[in-house]
């Protein structure tokens, strides 16, 4: 099948997009991931009774318990906003990919 040139181009970009989706995909898992950690710090922080240690470069070191949850909290709505960041990103690469996507199965189609 003889493809246009302009044909090879959206499918060279249709496998970039994809690339890039899947970067984000992982991105966003590994965000997940943060914030679950963090909400369980969170949890086990509102819960606990002993002294609150936190990790400081290599050493463990005696924090405050308040100052600790606001910092977790802190690092919480960073992590959502950059999980809904990378959400929009995807949901206009899919939108365009499938956009392309469209163009490219048009253009191949056999005219009758």
């Amino acid at each position: 099948m003889n493809m246009s040139k302009e044909t090879e181009q959206k499918i060279a970009q249709l496998q970039v997009m994809e690339q890039n989706l899947q970067g984000l995909m992982q991105q966003r898992q590994g965000f997940n991931a943060q914030l679950m950690e963090v909400d369980n710090a969170l949890s086990e922080v509102t819960n606990a009774k002993a002294p609150i240690y936190k990790i400081v470069g290599s050493i463990m070191i005696a924090g405050d318990k308040e100052q600790v949850k606001k910092d977790l909290t802190a690092r919480k709505e960073i992590l959502e906003l950059r999980l809904k960041s990378i959400q929009k990103q995807e949901d206009a690469m899919k939108e365009k990919a499938e956009q392309l996507q469209s163009e490219v199965v048009k253009e191949l189609k056999p005219a009758k």
